[in-house]
């Protein structure tokens, strides 16, 4: 089983490194899965245009099959402007709805304001709806503060939600898988 992690941002880090301690959380906990981490600002993906997303081609069709190909997803994002960024809404666009169908996320999000979490609630889990998704009900929310000048996370409240958050995720996988 596949989990796969995506940083919705094509800037900065943080969101790639809450990603990245979510991936390593759950692989301590369940070494038989495989994880990977998708980081959209290392791709040149095209905006969608509507057509069909087998007719895409280069970085956008190597991000889309390393989406459908996985079995479960973590998906963060800093929040922008009360909102996700444009990078993942341009991906939820171009990703057929059959590849979320019926497989869990775990949502994540890095901010700088304590109510931006609610991007969470009000927004991702509204498309994982769409995609007819499972949403494991916890989720981490990592503000600036979270964080020390090398931005290590050094708040122990988040780093449970991280484990926890980890361990939701491939536990509700596997017991759908059986």
């Amino acid at each position: 089983m596949k989990l796969l992690g995506i940083s919705g941002t094509i800037s900065g880090t943080r969101t790639r490194l809450v990603v990245e301690k979510i991936l390593d959380s759950a692989k301590e906990q369940f070494p038989e899965i495989e994880t990977e981490c998708l980081d959209l600002g290392k791709y040149d993906i095209q905006f969608c245009d509507g057509r069909d997303p087998e007719t895409y081609t280069g970085d956008t069709k190597k991000v889309i099959d390393i989406v459908k190909d996985a079995d479960m997803y973590i998906i963060a994002t800093p929040i922008y402007q009360a909102s996700m960024t444009g990078a993942l809404k341009n991906l939820f666009d171009l990703v057929p709805v059959s590849a979320f169908h019926g497989k869990v996320i775990g949502f994540a999000a890095t901010g700088g304001t304590y109510q931006h979490f609610l991007v969470i609630e009000n927004q991702l889990k509204p498309i994982a709806g769409f995609f007819r998704s499972y949403v494991a009900p916890n989720y981490v929310y990592v503000h600036n503060d979270h964080f020390n000048e090398n931005n290590e996370i050094i708040d122990e409240s988040i780093i449970e939600r991280i484990n926890g958050l980890a361990n939701q995720v491939v536990f509700m996988q596997k017991s759908l898988n059986n």
